[in-house]
């Protein structure tokens, strides 16, 4: 029939370009056709008749696969071909157009997986905001293009919206923050929130146990909203809020001229109020705006004061410690002193931008162990002389670790200071003994400072001793406690006496 249809077309006067697009084949095939007379072309369909084809030996595997996988994609039978019977004679194409000819040949059509959606019933009044992401490329009036990102908030029932940008990636401490302005621009907070899986919020799911973020976590049990997890390809759970993603990048940000992110959110906020907020919404058929006025009784009121969160407004974000004990931020390099990086620790360090320079932790509230003008360029490694210094930086950072995990800084500072001054050259290994002990023994280390400090010892080998009687102590005490053993009634009457700080002296001198 492409035949006939081609010479008549071209009877007709068509280019053959347009005979091309009109009957969906090949120029070059219209050109072959032409050159062709009848007999010709019937010589030529014999032909292909008559020629076998390099997957004629696979076809009954082939078959076979699409037989019991009507779903297969070509791609993947290329690979089978490959893997299960070694072919590697053939490109992809071939076999793509091998595949589609069984398929019409033998009626094997490919089966697609259709997702049954249905309506979601509408929300109660004041229940359910949805959070999402998004992100967008703009054009300032030289047209040098900038990133920038979003945060949209939509209650569920009322469609009403709330939206803020700004010129770098989302914090956990951004979105905290943006809640709050949400909250204050709905007059309310919902009862329940709905988020995708955002690594800002959320490490992980657990089979519907949340994994939050310690900052995010902190923030929600303290505002005490319920938090709801989308799963993956789970439009339904928060399809109001794509819908405002889209919104926002179609009806707001696209050709709009950029200028600085002021301007960019005080535009936003009015294309909130003249748009967003006002237009009449396709499914409620209402304006959002006047939605809200009936929603907004219900929503719980949230209090103006905030010093809940002050450890939470931190700007400081997490970094990875380098094998080379350095930290990756804005596109640089920056140093911490040697001996930062464990092998098999964590490894995170907190940092923070304030005034010009990166001031970087290993933990949150804690001690700066590094401080780094920032560099406006890209690629550089900025470095400290003195965190080339290992020695010292390991003995200070080891220093700083023990000191910190005591809640008795005095006691903990006198018996460092004691170390210092009677093993200058083995402090070091005098740390690392207390530092196993901590790790072997975090419960008794504490109960075991205070014991040292009052016999005077003078020595971290004296202190893992000590937490070790402790440890052994303790264990006995449980093995022997009252609810594992029946003790007889004529002995109940009768109290153990307290050991006192003797008793250990004499233990750790090798008396009984």
């Amino acid at each position: 029939m492409s035949y006939v249809e081609i010479h008549q077309l071209y009877s007709q006067g068509f280019s053959k370009s347009k005979i091309a697009r009109k009957l969906g084949i090949s120029r070059n095939r219209v050109i072959d056709y032409l050159k062709m007379s009848p007999d010709d072309f019937e010589e030529f369909i014999t032909s292909l008749k008559m020629r076998g084809k390099k997957l004629d030996p696979y076809q009954i595997h082939i078959m076979e696969w699409l037989k019991e996988h009507p779903d297969l994609t070509s791609a993947q039978i290329y690979d089978w071909l490959e893997e299960k019977l070694k072919v590697k004679d053939v490109s992809e194409n071939t076999v793509r157009n091998y595949v589609n000819e069984l398929r019409d040949k033998y009626y094997i059509p490919k089966v697609k997986a259709h997702r049954t959606y249905s309506a979601i019933p509408e929300v109660p009044r004041g229940l359910q905001a949805q959070v999402d992401f998004g992100q967008t490329i703009v054009e300032d009036a030289e047209r040098k293009k900038h990133r920038l990102y979003f945060i949209a908030f939509i209650l569920s029932h009322s469609r009403y919206k709330y939206v803020e940008w700004l010129d770098r990636p989302f914090r956990t401490t951004d979105v905290i923050h943006t809640h709050e302005k949400a909250f204050q621009y709905f007059g309310g907070m919902p009862q329940e929130m709905v988020y995708d899986q955002d690594a800002l919020l959320a490490i992980n799911e657990n089979a519907g146990d949340l994994i939050m973020t310690a900052e995010f976590t902190k923030y929600y049990q303290a505002r005490q909203f319920r938090i709801y997890l989308c799963r993956k390809s789970d439009p339904e759970s928060k399809g109001k809020v794509e819908q405002v993603v889209k919104f926002v990048k179609n009806n707001f940000s696209n050709h709009r001229t950029y200028n600085n992110i002021e301007d960019w959110n005080a535009s936003c906020l009015a294309w909130l109020k003249r748009t967003g907020n006002y237009k009449i919404h396709h499914n409620i058929k209402k304006r959002p705006v006047e939605v809200h006025a009936l929603e907004k009784p219900h929503l719980r009121q949230v209090s103006n004061t905030y010093y809940l969160f002050d450890n939470v407004h931190s700007p400081s974000i997490t970094r990875s410690i380098q094998k080379d004990n350095i930290i990756r931020y804005g596109g640089n390099r920056y140093s911490v002193p040697k001996g930062t990086y464990r092998y098999g620790a964590a490894n995170t360090a907190y940092v923070m931008e304030k005034e010009g320079f990166l001031y970087i932790r290993l933990k949150e509230a804690g001690k700066v162990i590094a401080k780094h003008e920032i560099t406006d360029k890209k690629g550089e490694t900025i470095t400290a002389p003195e965190h080339r210094n290992k020695n010292t930086s390991k003995r200070d950072l080891l220093i700083y670790e023990i000191e910190d995990f005591f809640t008795d800084k005095t006691s903990i500072k006198w018996f460092m200071g004691v170390l210092k001054e009677r093993y200058p050259r083995h402090l070091v290994d005098q740390l690392k003994v207390i530092q196993s002990s901590i790790k072997n023994y975090p419960n008794e280390v504490e109960e075991a400072l205070v014991k040292i400090k009052q016999m005077n010892m003078t020595s971290a080998n004296d202190f893992r001793d000590v937490v070790k009687s402790l440890a052994i102590e303790k264990e006995r005490l449980v093995l022997t406690s009252p609810q594992d053993v029946q003790t007889n009634e004529k002995y109940q009457a009768i109290v153990a006496p307290e050991r006192s700080a003797d008793i250990y002296l004499e233990v750790l001198s090798g008396g009984k």
